[in-house]
């Protein structure tokens, strides 16, 4: 082969690693594009109720909140944004929860087109699964079960809501309130940032919202599994296992504890129901969903940490919230178990716990811890503010895509908007994209085993 020849084979190649990006960069690439288009459709007149033009870093703010299914807002959804403007706002939280490359597996599906292999491992990286065997099938799933879902609740809460408002506007508040519940987005349309506040003692609402935050928070493959289990009688994995015990423990212990800890604070006006009621939805709903019946604001500080540590641990692989997941507290837990036991490697359910999987699960807490810590200290700096809690809990509802705030969110000035923007969109995709791409590059080179080094640590 001559040198010209080598050359120009070179620049082939070097072509081809340009314009052939990983799913993990496609992910990104996608997300974020389609919250470009929704900024620029947020700033046009016809989306705000005034008909004049948005800012451009709150229609920026807005559509990262959505696309990353976050809920905080630096304008109030319900009265600053007209019908269109929320109809964007949903799309947006619809494309953004479900995902883009499942979104647009569903016009592929309609068009009758195939699902190339790029668009198969791109699936594979959104939902989050280890194979993609089957992964057009699951996509196709867990469109229907969304679609039957968020309809099913939206009649149900406009039936609700139609006692308290007129039957067409009940009925944009049960598909809007629907779609952002199971997508845990946690935007509301009832101005003047009340969340559900005017509804905590509201079983047929609290309900509703926890079933499709709890179903949306999950991992849609845990649902079908789940669904399968019902149907077929097969055996669940350890993965729906973990998630299951976890989310159960998680959602009954803050429940007890936020019920112990504001009984006689926010809690104290309500019925002993419906102090076990708001205990519930409170507990639910940090694990990203971003609604609150109780007022957030008034709650003990030590309540609000605790919420802190929920917002951070977040929901499950492959669903629709953020946080560090539930998988990755479990794994490391176990670690720690065998550990303070004595034993080598860690187990659950029979099942061992590899090396890779503890690995991965520290990279992932400590670069959470890394990014949340950045981010309070830029906030800290940028909107002077010296109440650290206040910032932290900002910091960490914005990472875990929550969307509960202590009422720092509307007042932030233009640099801190910009950080929680980065915070929400590397909540959403970061931690796990770069994870991703950190083992996609170390799989291409050789895995050297170096002398042991006497290390001490502790």
């Amino acid at each position: 082969m001559s040198k010209m020849e080598s050359n120009v084979l070179k620049e082939r190649n070097k072509s081809k690693r340009i314009f052939n990006p990983s799913p993990p960069q496609i992910l990104l690439c996608g997300f974020a594009g389609v919250i470009i288009v929704g900024s620029v459709l947020l700033t046009l007149p016809f989306a705000s109720v005034s008909g004049q033009p948005t800012p451009f870093i709150d229609a920026l703010f807005t559509a990262t909140s959505a696309v990353c299914v976050t809920g905080l807002v630096v304008v109030d959804t319900g009265t600053y944004w007209s019908a269109a403007g929320q109809a964007v706002i949903l799309l947006l939280i619809q494309v953004g929860g479900l995902g883009f490359m499942t979104m647009a597996t569903f016009f592929f599906l309609l068009l009758g087109k195939k699902i190339g292999l790029k668009a198969r491992l791109v699936m594979q990286a959104s939902l989050n699964r280890n194979h993609v065997q089957g992964i057009v099938s699951l996509g196709r799933q867990v469109l229907i079960f969304t679609f039957v879902t968020e309809l099913f609740f939206a009649a149900v809460l406009a039936l609700r809501w139609g006692f308290d408002m007129s039957p067409a506007r009940a009925a944009w508040f049960g598909l809007f309130h629907s779609v952002s519940a199971f997508n845990n987005a946690g935007f509301d349309l009832f101005g003047g940032y009340r969340s559900l506040t005017g509804y905590a003692g509201d079983t047929l609402v609290n309900i509703s919202i926890m079933v499709l935050i709890i179903l949306g928070g999950i991992g849609f493959g845990v649902v079908m599994e789940v669904k399968d289990r019902l149907l077929k009688k097969c055996r669940l994995h350890t993965h729906t296992k973990i998630v299951l015990v976890v989310t159960a423990v998680l959602i009954l212990t803050g429940a007890l504890l936020i019920f112990a800890f504001e009984y006689s604070n926010t809690l104290k006006s309500l019925s002993p129901g419906g102090k076990a009621l708001a205990s519930l939805f409170q507990s639910v709903t940090p694990r990203t969903a971003g609604y609150n019946t109780l007022d957030i604001g008034s709650m003990y500080s030590y309540t609000q940490l605790l919420i802190i540590l929920l917002m951070f641990i977040g929901a499950s692989p492959g669903s629709t919230g953020g946080g560090i997941k539930t998988t990755t507290l479990a794994v490391l837990a176990m670690s720690i178990i065998s550990l303070s036991r004595g034993q080598t490697s860690a187990s659950v359910f029979n099942r061992s716990i590899t090396q890779e999987q503890v690995a991965k699960s520290m990279a992932i807490v400590l670069l959470a811890i890394l990014l949340i810590f950045s981010v309070s200290t830029g906030l800290m700096i940028t909107e002077g503010q010296n109440n650290f809690l206040m910032v932290l809990f900002e910091t960490v509802s914005a990472f875990g895509t929550v969307g509960l705030t202590m009422g720092l969110t509307p007042a932030l000035t233009a640099g801190g908007k910009i950080l929680i923007i980065l915070t929400m969109f590397l909540g959403r995709l970061g931690t796990m994209t770069m994870v991703l791409a950190l083992a996609e590059k170390g799989k291409s080179k050789l895995n050297i085993n170096h002398p042991r080094g006497n290390i001490m640590v502790g």
